[in-house]
């Protein structure tokens, strides 16, 4: 059994490497878009890269069937998010195959979610938060404070 961990590039990717000490006791891989430090995160982890939906539909379509290919090959026992943009799919993919997910506001969302919070808190199965003013967005969500210099990584 193996985790999936879905991620944009840049700060997206530094959050989700907050959690190294968790995910690394897993059998894991990471599904995001081509970019140089992904490119690099790709010479010592398992990475997939899938197109960049950037609010393209077709984009978003394609990046959906090719994010289920990969599940469907994986079958991850849990999907992880920390967002954004490519993950929409990717979470939406496992959703219907019946993958677990669990998605983390970004740490830059203080005030309010973001779009792809908003969309995948519709269906994920547990929704972490940074900031505790998010609690009226994600009622049953759970604040977990800041990820990031704690001792998650």
């Amino acid at each position: 059994m193996s985790v999936l961990l879905t991620c944009s590039a840049g700060g997206h990717l530094a959050e989700m490497k907050q959690l190294q000490s968790f995910y690394r006791q897993t059998n894991h891989f990471f599904v995001t878009f081509e970019r140089p430090d992904t490119r690099a995160l790709s010479s010592s982890e398992k990475v997939y890269f899938i197109e960049r939906p950037a609010r393209n539909p077709f984009r978003t379509i394609k990046s959906f069937f090719q994010a289920w290919k990969i599940i469907s090959t994986e079958k991850p026992c849990l999907v992880i998010s920390t967002g954004a943009d490519v993950t929409v799919p990717v979470c939406v993919a496992a959703k219907i195959q019946g993958v677990p997910i669990i998605f983390i506001e970004s740490f830059c969302r203080v005030t309010e979610p973001g779009i792809t919070g908003r969309i995948v808190s519709l269906f994920a199965d547990r929704v972490l938060y940074q900031w505790k003013e998010l609690k009226p967005y994600y009622p049953s969500g759970v604040y977990v404070g800041s990820i990031f210099g704690s001792d998650h990584s």
